[in-house]
């Protein structure tokens, strides 16, 4: 649904299982941080308020959005977690490069997602300006970091029922 419709830290939190005993990763770009850190700071706090302990979060940061990739593979290889959220955010500019991320890192999460065993929250935003960024990370429409983190809280679940 497009985000137009939907706010993104809205959801009922009763349909959200117990995040007790579970284990996530979190791995966030650095670029473009005054959103990313937003996110990540989102999705730590939601983990956290449905039984996360802060303990079974870790978090780890790489460059850009294109290095969620490799940080989120090392993640679902060595980090011993239930699940990984990938936050990062690309706002178009004036040459092509924003495409070529954009679809090369959705690609290669979605990779991660069909060949391995650990779930890979997609939390890409791909955004045309710098207020769209603003608006999904903490502005009008909510904060993905949010949505991510539910999503990760759900698909543990699902895995395990």
């Amino acid at each position: 649904m497009a985000t137009a419709y939907h706010h993104l830290s809205d959801y009922d939190a009763q349909s959200v299982p117990s995040a007790s005993g579970m284990r996530f990763g979190i791995v966030v770009a650095d670029w473009n941080d005054r959103f990313t850190y937003s996110m990540a700071d989102a999705a730590i706090e939601t983990l956290k308020l449905h039984g996360a302990a802060k303990e079974n979060i870790v978090v780890k940061h790489v460059p850009g959005s294109f290095e969620l990739i490799f940080g989120a593979k090392w993640m679902v290889e060595k980090g011993n977690v239930d699940a990984v959220i990938a936050i990062g955010c690309v706002v178009r500019g004036d040459t092509p490069h924003f495409d070529y991320i954009c679809q090369g890192t959705t690609q290669g999460l979605a990779e991660l997602n069909l060949r391995g065993d650990v779930p890979v929250i997609y939390g890409l935003l791909t955004c045309n300006t710098m207020e769209q960024a603003e608006a999904r990370t903490g502005g009008i429409l909510g904060n993905k970091g949010t949505e991510c983190a539910v999503t990760a809280i759900k698909m543990v679940d699902y895995k395990h029922n």
